[in-house]
């Protein structure tokens, strides 16, 4: 081969290539893309242009949202507005023609707000469909009974519509569920009892719907593999089973906002692992089980009938611990004398309802990221003009205390403040805060009320 040769035969391997490579790059099956711009003429306001790449006679591949197979066909449908962002959301319904997507395995229609119909019965023709998120919508009416079809299905999340009646029990043929969310709706009835044939799940999620009655007995087959149980904001009732408990995997336990009466069972104990625990607003009763978790992040146990009459040692021992919220727990303690572990990292305090004695000020002084601290309706008694607090704190809810003093002008940083009913004295400093913030005080004076004598 003579050297001139030689660079023709390597510019000609070199367009061979980039030929070979364009052939097989993803290219949009005409099916796909039919489908897409029926779905995209459904669609009767975008006004943030979340649909604005899909022209037709452009590589359907190529639009926002789209991912496609080796062989050109879509298997990923993702449609997203953003839940912060004015404008982000889409109005119209689902075309039904995104049945022809016949390879899709992933779709998710999430914070598009304006979308309206009934559940997409074209989910049922994809027979390659795993994971299905339709969050944040404006979907309606019952799910359909043979919802169980669906049976390739290893994420169902349909939170934030407005889905009603009872659950499916064809959802128990669901058997390769790894996450089922239904929160957020308008289901109502009793929990099926659909669990047993669940043997994958680890997150199951059904709050802030109007489900009622007690806990169904086959929710107890999931103690091997679940991680997450939130049930809050319903209608259920009776005791809290024992067999919750064994749930040795579990971090996060809601069962808030219900009707869950008794006591918590000694057995709570063995959930070592627990890192979240919000069991308020029910009418649960007398003392509270020694936790023997490491380090817990959050805690809720209030507006209950508890008598915990101290803070916890198990929450107190915890280095992670930034929500606690024990309001109308029964505590009877100095507040100087709770001596946790570690404040550093506490961002929301809530012990109000309750008879604590003593002053904050310690705490608030130690709590260098704390956002929010209340402790209405107690026995605080201290003087408030001695009160220092960090920079970072935005809420100071201490209304309904023997609180006495002057106050401050460092409550002019906060953006919420509650100081009603106690017994402050002299010439208000300047903030933003309404009358109704120094109202029920012994001798408080100036905007936002009574002018001060002279």
């Amino acid at each position: 081969m003579n050297s001139c040769s030689f660079p023709f035969f390597t510019f000609a391997a070199v367009i061979f290539l980039r030929c070979l490579s364009s052939t097989e790059a993803a290219v949009c099956h005409p099916d796909d893309e039919a489908g897409l711009l029926a779905f995209k003429s459904g669609i009767t306001g975008d006004p943030s242009g979340i649909l604005s790449s899909w022209k037709k006679g452009t590589d359907c591949c190529s639009w926002n949202g789209i991912t496609c197979l080796p062989g050109g066909r879509v298997t990923r449908l993702v449609v997203e507005g953003s839940s912060v962002i004015a404008g982000s959301f889409l109005s119209g319904t689902i075309s039904p023609s995104l049945a022809k997507l016949q390879h899709l395995q992933d779709i998710r229609f999430t914070n598009l707000e304006k979308i309206t119909g009934s559940f997409p019965q074209f989910l049922f023709q994809l027979p390659k469909l795993k994971d299905v998120y339709i969050q944040n919508n404006r979907l309606s009416g019952p799910l359909p009974a043979n919802i169980g079809a669906l049976s390739q299905l290893e994420l169902f999340i349909i939170d934030g519509n407005q889905f009603s009646g009872p659950i499916p029990h064809s959802i128990s043929n669901l058997t390769r569920l790894f996450q089922l969310n239904l929160g957020r709706n308008r289901f109502s009835g009793a929990i099926p009892d659909i669990f047993k044939s669940m043997t994958q799940l680890q997150y199951l999620e059904l709050p802030n719907n109007k489900l009622s009655g007690k806990l169904p007995p086959s929710l107890a087959s999931l103690a091997p593999t679940l991680r997450w149980l939130d049930l809050g904001k319903n209608h259920l009732s009776g005791t809290i089973p024992d067999y919750l408990f064994r749930f040795k995997e579990l971090f996060t336990l809601h069962l808030s906002t219900n009707q869950f009466s008794g006591v918590v069972p000694k057995s709570s104990t063995r959930l070592t692992n627990l890192n979240d625990l919000d069991l308020s607003h029910n009418l649960l009763t007398g003392p509270f089980p020694d936790l023997k978790v490491k380090d817990i992040r959050i805690v809720d146990l209030s507006y209950n009938q508890f008598q915990l009459k101290t803070i916890p040692k198990w929450v107190t021992s915890s280095q992670l611990l930034y929500s606690l919220k024990l309001a109308k727990c029964g505590i009877i303690m100095r507040l100087d004398d709770w001596k946790a572990v570690s404040t550093f990292g506490y961002s929301y305090i809530d012990l109000s309802e309750n008879e604590i004695t003593g002053s904050p000020e310690k705490l608030l002084n130690q709590a260098n990221q704390l956002l929010v601290f209340k402790a209405s309706g107690n026995k605080l008694r201290f003087d408030m003009g001695q009160l220092n607090f960090n920079n970072s704190l935005s809420t100071l809810d201490l209304s309904r205390n023997f609180v006495f003093g002057k106050v401050t002008a460092t409550v002019a940083t906060l953006e919420e403040l509650n100081l009603s009913h106690n017994h402050l004295c002299g010439k208000l400093p300047a903030t933003k805060f309404q009358a109704n913030a120094f109202t029920g005080n012994d001798c408080l004076c100036g905007s936002p009320l009574s002018p001060c004598k002279a």
